[in-house]
């Protein structure tokens, strides 16, 4: 399904390129404004790319044999957390077709709203019981509330292990996520693996199937892509895979990152990615499902895309500065934010210059007609993942509803941006929640 819309992308962009060409070449005044416009077409390069990756499988059987050596540690940070969505993590763990060597748990301070200590002390019996029955090592220990970037290297930078995946509490894994996110890890150059995030509590409310389809253009698109190319930018804390090198490595300086002299607790995950990146290739592999819960309430949903928009700016900043300048994290880093000054400068000019007014309303079809046909070719996406808790028809009708996550993104996720691009300072608070946000 997605070959047809791809081709007719890259045929309309060729040929727009050649009239547009043509048009300046003739003196054509109405190229100077089809430049810009066709740049931020372009701009969009990773929708048809992303339809080029596939699930990276060892080249041979010597490969798998060394993936299948590989000692695994899975560091769990925990705070706040409900009891329900922390069991289910945890037993997802033990459940895995390719089993781990231990679960490392932190509770970073946890506290009922009251103040008082959460202790989660049914969960961790029934973990300890459990993983000692199939001979999966634990530990479990609480710590003052630091952040989850402490609550990871707690465990971590003295831990042994091969390869840590780094899972949040809040998701529960498939049953085959630990085996597909090992398979990357049989090319040598392959330093960190992003698994494929799905909303769990899709049919909560409104905005958690709104959620559904705003992961999409991420989730399965820019990082899709990204990874054809080897260099994906940030791996979901929910579930990514990192060699334990890279991760030991970064002890002391990752957990006391600042920006501007403050502490940098946000992002983790997207820091952990920058080293890897550092190291050799990061890539993602679609067939490692996890499945995390998503925001029930508007308030909620705000305050995490304030935090993640925040961390990326800061993020930003450092791929410009320490990527390679002939690299795709550099380039594609200088293309965003073409993107963003086009998407106020084409709808400036066409406003304020008289010669371009009358065609306003012709360029805000075309932009309209080309904004529903992405976002249907990036919802297309829903149809890779055939879940048992979702009907045929119910997926149709979120793949109908695609163009409102588009709308979403232009009317509210963008100013709110630009927003957190100016207030990118505020970035020295790990967690969204006070209590429990929500619960299995």
């Amino acid at each position: 399904m997605g070959v047809l819309p791809c081709a007719a992308f890259t045929a309309w962009g060729l040929a727009h390129a050649v009239a547009v060409l043509s048009g300046l070449g003739h003196g054509e005044m109405s190229g100077v404004l089809a430049m810009p416009w066709l740049v931020s077409f372009f701009l969009l390069w990773w929708v048809p790319v992303s339809w080029l990756e596939r699930p990276r499988r060892p080249a041979s059987a010597a490969g798998q044999a060394d993936v299948d050596a590989l000692t695994v540690t899975v560091q769990v940070p925990v705070y706040n957390e409900d009891p329900g969505a922390l069991r289910a993590c945890l037993h997802s763990v033990l459940v895995q077709s390719r089993q781990v060597a231990r679960v490392r748990v932190v509770d970073d301070g946890s506290v009922h709203p009251d103040g008082t200590p959460m202790d989660y002390a049914d969960v961790r019996a029934e973990l300890f019981e459990r993983a000692a029955a199939i001979g999966v090592e634990v530990t479990w220990d609480r710590t003052v509330n630091r952040g989850k970037r402490h609550a990871q290297m707690y465990v971590l930078a003295d831990d042994d292990a091969d390869i840590f995946v780094t899972l949040d509490s809040d998701s529960v894994l498939d049953a085959e996520a630990v085996a597909e996110g090992l398979k990357p890890f049989a090319d040598p150059g392959v330093q960190s693996v992003a698994g494929q995030v799905v909303v769990l509590n899709h049919d909560a409310n409104a905005l958690t199937r709104l959620i559904n389809l705003l992961y999409l253009p991420f989730t399965r698109g820019l990082r899709s892509a990204q990874s054809v190319l080897r260099r994906v930018t940030i791996n979901s804390g929910t579930l990514a895979f990192y060699r334990a090198d890279v991760v030991r490595n970064a002890a002391g300086a990752y957990e006391n990152e600042q920006f501007r002299g403050r502490p940098m607790q946000m992002n983790d995950d997207s820091m952990l990615t920058f080293y890897a990146l550092l190291a050799g290739d990061t890539v993602h592999q679609p067939s490692s499902l996890v499945f995390t819960l998503a925001p029930e309430r508007f308030r909620h949903y705000m305050r995490q895309q304030m935090r993640w928009m925040r961390g990326t700016t800061v993020r930003h900043l450092w791929w410009l500065r320490y990527m390679p300048a002939n690299g795709v994290v550099f380039w594609s880093t200088v293309g965003e934010y073409l993107h963003l000054v086009l998407g106020i400068t084409i709808p400036a000019v066409l406003i304020v210059v008289p010669e371009y007014r009358a065609h306003l309303g012709t360029v805000a079809v075309l932009a309209l007609a080309i904004g529903v046909a992405m976002s249907y070719l990036t919802a297309l996406r829903l149809f890779t993942v055939t879940r048992t808790d979702m009907t045929g028809t119910q997926t149709a009708l979120l793949f109908a509803a695609a163009p409102i996550a588009a709308l979403w993104r232009a009317v509210l996720l963008r100013p709110v941006y630009w927003y957190a691009m100016a207030t990118c300072t505020r970035i020295s608070r790990w967690g969204t929640r006070d209590g429990v946000e929500v619960r299995l």
